[in-house]
């Protein structure tokens, strides 16, 4: 009888996904989204805008006390090349990418969000 319950699950669209895999159609990134812009709520909005292009966080929070509050949004490499955190850029729709190697962390780009990002999502439940 649960088979029956389940079976009506799939609908028309079941093998689709409402937001692209990451590395499904191309490059794999690691990133971790830290809000330094002092807003509540950022790290995990910007995490939600990533995510929706297809690119996976793998940690979202608050930027240490070390960081301070930014004005402008800063995407830092940490493997790869700069055309890694321009992908990213592409995604958040601002920040400036530097480059700054770090074999230690195991993520390729780490997002420090400041105060100018204000992105518009779409509304989900």
């Amino acid at each position: 009888m649960l088979l029956g319950l389940f079976a009506g699950c799939g609908g028309e669209g079941a093998g689709s996904q409402a937001f692209p895999v990451p590395g499904e159609r191309g490059s794999h990134l690691v990133v971790e989204v830290l809000n330094a812009s002092g807003k509540a709520g950022l790290a995990r909005t910007g995490t939600r805008v990533l995510r929706q292009a297809g690119i996976d966080v793998v940690f979202f929070g608050n930027a240490g006390a070390g960081i301070g509050t930014l004005d402008s949004t800063r995407i830092v490499v940490r493997r790869g090349t700069a055309a890694v955190g321009e992908q990213v850029r592409a995604a958040l729709k601002v920040g400036k990418v530097v480059v700054e190697l770090d074999g230690a962390r195991l993520l390729d780009v780490s997002v420090f969000l400041g105060a100018d990002f204000a992105p518009r999502l779409d509304f989900h439940p």
